[in-house]
């Protein structure tokens, strides 16, 4: 007996061909939509962004960064923390233990984590939103994920206006995380629930 799923299944994928076969007309899609804003102040609004999203922001001078990192670290009360293999060696404030991600941490080592602290590829100010590549001072994207907290440096030139902007900076290769605030979702009765998909907690540190 045939199954009827396959034949249902195979019947819809007919019909997608047939609707984008070689003698459909070809339509040009527009791309003259604005890629980029004036912005009297992109990082200012980056930081109001981010906030928005029920994140802690701070705009510090590189000098600071150290000290920043410490306060916000103490504060927290954290013990251990982790990082990328290639985390500066002055992010790494004393009076914490630190685990880099060389060997690969497991998802043990990971959970068992007060925080993880990063960089960043690029920031969008207009959407206030932080992205990941796994590239320079990031790590895999396990190691962001898995911790209940993010701590996030973003250099002052690494923040553009728009979501162009940042595409346009990015490999659609690599392994993209947009961080838009903690990690939350709601259910049909709108209750909020923090930490599902990643950190509860998001710090960002704005570095000009």
């Amino acid at each position: 007996m045939a199954d009827p799923h396959a034949s249902a299944r195979s019947e819809v994928l007919g019909r997608i061909r047939a609707a984008i076969g070689p003698d459909r007309p070809r339509v040009r899609i527009p791309r003259d939509y604005d890629a980029r804003r004036e912005h009297r102040d992109v990082v200012e609004l980056l930081a109001r962004r981010v906030a928005g999203y029920r994140a802690v922001v701070r705009r510090v001078a590189s000098a600071d960064l150290p000290d920043a990192v410490g306060t916000l670290l103490t504060r927290r009360r954290v013990r251990i923390m982790l990082g990328p293999t290639d985390l500066p060696e002055e992010w790494r404030v004393p009076d914490v233990e630190w685990h880099l991600d060389d060997p690969p941490l497991t998802v043990e080592q990971l959970d068992r984590a007060d925080g993880v602290l990063t960089g960043c590829a690029v920031a969008i100010a207009e959407t206030g939103t932080v992205v990941l590549d796994a590239g320079a001072t990031q790590g895999r994207r396990a190691l962001t994920l898995v911790p209940d907290y993010h701590l996030c440096v973003v250099r002052a030139d690494q923040v553009v206006g728009t979501v162009p902007e940042a595409l346009a900076r990015l490999d659609p290769v690599r392994p993209l995380t947009f961080v838009s605030g903690p990690s939350a979702t709601s259910d049909i009765e709108l209750d909020r629930v923090e930490g599902v998909h990643g950190p509860r907690a998001l710090e960002v540190l704005i570095v000009s």
